[in-house]
């Protein structure tokens, strides 16, 4: 996070190791209702300051899942029945283990053992002994059990995942499908096994019988999410951002929302898991954005630049509004950071107004640098847990009446008066979506888009949650509601010689 007046002169920043998401695993109660699935009773089972991931069913009752301590994942077992009770089944100081899954006929679980040296392989756990073996030398991704000698798993080559029958019995191994992803199913009421194909542009799910090799397609995924489960033989389940959503493939249905969850802690589902029974769902969940970004801002305000630097991706993008690029990558935010940090005594960032739509994050941030005070607003973007990209807002622009011009617009808006709506706007007036895609351009198709809308939306109208001035510019978090349905976005005013002649949309 670079600050105020010095964002030119000290660009900094700096390259930290591999690094996991910081997760936590979810448990559900899980009903029909008329064929929907209807979820209840929802549980935080790892509640863990970590990496918590790859649930599996042991039986109804209990659930194995991957999870960090000291340093290490190991596998854990979680039990409902016995009051919610949790055990440690491994501890190897050697290695840590991953997707946990229990092997059929035995009292036993297989998982992925990522030793330190970087040796990956398939290992076997014995409860009983707590002895473990590995089961092939393959380095494998990510695998399921069809009986307690076949294996469908993938393979890590070169650059992506094939998909590969093991027989353990006959020490045999045959590549089916070449460029896969990590969702490996058994399909309820049949002998199959689904896989998630990846060969075109569109991802499929395919189905695969592990005793002829014959692999059969069933459907697309939902918007390129590869994690999926199955309800029964017909019924899919898929997590796409916050929602859960389930296909019927034995009809002529579409995607649908199971659920939504308002929840800042859950975001971005996936690894989805249902018991034997089909009585209870567990599903992973990335921590809120928010709290990332909070972490970063505490790291920066206690000058720890790992604690800092670690918080963002390894191709981080820093900019200045909208897409001026600062300078791009991990390593260069370190170099600049360690700089910035040895000039500077002081430094500290105070969020005096957050704004959370999805994994955007949007703070109005008041700096202190070597006594001098600044005011400036950062907008964030994070994937996969990890901040990538950085943009700062300066109020650089001329002081105007900005406030009071956005505020007349919003009053014609919810009036529905389009000549008074225009009259607030440049004649060149041009608006983007984030960062910088041109939507429309002029007065002319302003007042025709809008004239439009105002004629034909009965219930038109729109709040103002929160809203940060900066100089020529006006934050607003705004809720629109059009046709009976209510739309969160984030809109970016300047304005110019009294008009606003530019506005960015964040969605």
């Amino acid at each position: 996070m670079i600050r105020g007046f010095f964002i030119i002169s000290f660009l900094l920043v700096s390259v930290h190791g591999w690094s996991q998401t910081q997760t936590e695993v979810y448990l559900f109660d899980l009903e029909l209702n008329n064929g929907k699935p209807i979820l209840t009773n929802p549980k935080n089972i790892s509640n863990n300051h970590g990496y918590d991931n790859q649930p599996s069913f042991w039986d109804d009752d209990s659930i194995l899942f991957a999870s960090t301590r000291k340093g290490q994942t190991d596998v854990l077992k979680f039990n409902v029945k016995e009051g919610s009770t949790s055990s440690w089944l491994t501890y190897t100081t050697a290695g840590s283990e991953y997707s946990p899954l229990r092997i059929p006929n035995k009292n036993a679980f297989s998982a992925i053992r990522l030793d330190v040296d970087g040796l990956q392989r398939l290992y076997e756990y014995d409860l009983k002994t707590r002895e473990s073996s590995p089961i092939t030398d393959l380095k494998i991704g990510y695998h399921i059990w069809f009986s307690d000698y076949i294996l469908v798993a993938t393979i890590l080559v070169d650059n992506r995942m094939d998909l590969v029958i093991i027989d353990l019995e006959k020490n045999t191994q045959k590549t089916i499908y070449k460029n896969v992803g990590r969702s490996l199913h058994s399909i309820p009421g049949t002998e199959l096994v689904s896989f998630i194909g990846k060969k075109s542009n569109t991802w499929e799910i395919l189905s695969l019988d592990p005793l002829t090799g014959l692999t059969k397609k069933i459907t697309n995924v939902f918007d390129q999410e590869e994690d999926i489960c199955w309800l029964d033989e017909n019924i899919i389940i898929t997590g796409a951002g916050k929602k859960l959503l389930s296909l019927d493939i034995g009809s002529e249905a579409v995607w649908e929302t199971i659920i939504e969850f308002p929840q800042e802690e859950i975001n971005n589902i996936s690894r989805i898991a249902i018991s034997p029974n089909r009585k209870r769902l567990a599903f992973v969940a990335e921590e809120s954005p928010a709290k990332i970004i909070q972490t970063q801002v505490n790291a920066f305000n206690n000058r720890d630049l790992e604690a800092f630097t670690s918080c963002f991706s390894e191709n981080v993008r820093v900019q200045r509004f909208p897409n001026e690029i600062m300078y791009k990558g991990n390593k260069k935010m370190v170099e600049n950071y360690e700089r910035f940090f040895e000039n500077v005594k002081t430094s500290s960032v105070e969020v005096v107004n957050r704004i959370i739509l999805g994994n955007t994050i949007i703070d109005e941030e008041i700096t202190k640098v070597d006594g001098r005070d600044g005011h400036q607003v950062a907008i964030y973007k994070v994937e996969n847990g990890l901040i990538t990209t950085m943009t700062f807002i300066f109020p650089d622009g001329p002081l105007t009446d900005a406030e009071s011009i956005v505020k007349e617009q919003m009053e014609a808006y919810n009036d529905r008066d389009i000549e008074a709506f225009t009259e607030t706007y440049s004649r060149y007036v041009e608006l983007y979506n984030f960062p910088k895609i041109l939507t429309l351009q002029g007065k002319p198709n302003l007042e025709y888009k809008y004239g439009s809308l105002f004629k034909n939306t009965s219930d038109l109208h729109v709040d103002i949650n929160s809203s940060i001035v900066l100089g020529n510019k006006i934050i607003n978090e705004e809720s629109a509601t059009m046709n009976g349905e209510v739309f969160r976005t984030v809109a970016i005013y300047e304005v110019e010689n009294g008009k606003i002649v530019k506005v960015t949309f964040i969605k």
